[in-house]
């Protein structure tokens, strides 16, 4: 395996990309200006908002390519690994980024509300797929930052640099709620496939293996990243798929405390608790009574 590329700061990675050092935290970089290069895994150490311009399978990241024709946003959070390890050959990046260190947001609202934008953990194969119109207002946002970049720095240069960014990721909330209900034809399914993983994992006893099930087991299971499962999950059902699972533990939950040759202790552990304790609190969250409660209420 080849050696990571790491990128702790903005001006490194703009000394990379043929790209002047305005300011030492933020940047918007026209990736044209950058000289060919050899697909790489590579490290960063801030966030990255890409609008990749390429055609349908000119860019392959691992086992994916990307499937639109237009455009494709991509985000990147601190200390995520991106990219896959390729072969010889050189190839031109295109299109443009704005880069930002997490120092740049902190104290203003978009360092408040950072961790709400749940893209940043997205996989790459989860882009963002925009029309050009969306396309000219994602360039119209990096315009604004660079406006401010090349003008003198003022105590106002910083609010509006970070309100600039907040602005953009605002819309980009909106392109994805859109995207999920355009592009149904990639999500058609994923609801129903994770209710049949879900019955499956309880039925054969999965617990025993993997203990508690979680978003994340079952995202795997989708070829999904935990953020975007949990997202589509939200939009499609209303529902947050931490609560569709534990909606399924206390039903299946229910069931098995009526089984009185089972201790709740019993119960406990094969439904992949450590502690019975714990399944009591959690049983009592969710019911309104304790497991012993409900089975003497059902007796």
């Amino acid at each position: 395996m080849k050696e990571i590329a790491k990128f702790e700061t903005i001006s490194q990675y703009n000394a990379f990309n043929n790209h002047e050092t305005l300011h030492p935290l933020v940047s918007v970089i026209d990736f044209s200006k950058a000289s060919p290069r050899r697909l790489r895994r590579t490290y960063f150490g801030f966030y990255l908002v890409l609008l990749k311009d390429v055609e349908c399978g000119d860019m392959r990241y691992g086992k994916n390519t990307y499937d639109y024709q237009e455009g494709t946003l991509v985000f990147i959070g601190p200390g995520q690994v991106f990219g896959a390890d390729g072969g010889e050959e050189l190839y031109q990046p295109k299109g443009y980024g704005v880069v930002f260190h997490p120092d740049l947001v902190k104290g203003t609202s978009l360092g408040r509300h950072i961790d709400d934008y749940t893209f940043f953990s997205y996989q790459v194969s989860e882009a963002l797929h925009i029309s050009e119109r969306e396309r000219q207002l994602v360039l119209d946002s990096f315009s604004k930052v660079t406006y401010e970049l090349e003008h003198a720095v003022d105590k106002h240069s910083r609010m509006l640099i970070a309100g600039n960014i907040e602005l953009l990721l605002n819309y980009c909330v909106r392109f994805y709620d859109r995207q999920f209900i355009t592009r149904d034809n990639v999500h058609k399914g994923v609801l129903e496939r994770f209710e049949k993983l879900l019955h499956v994992f309880f039925s054969t006893n999965k617990s025993g293996d993997v203990g508690l099930p979680t978003v994340a087991y079952f995202a795997g299971e989708l070829n999904l990243s935990p953020n975007y499962f949990g997202d589509l999950v939200k939009k499609e059902s209303g529902k947050s798929a931490h609560e569709f699972i534990q909606l399924k533990l206390i039903d299946v939950a229910k069931e098995r405390i009526f089984n009185p040759g089972k201790s709740v202790s019993e119960v406990a552990y094969e439904l992949g608790f450590k502690y019975p304790q714990h399944f009591t609190r959690v049983f009592k969250q969710q019911v309104g009574v304790t497991p012993q409660e409900y089975r003497a209420s059902v007796n």
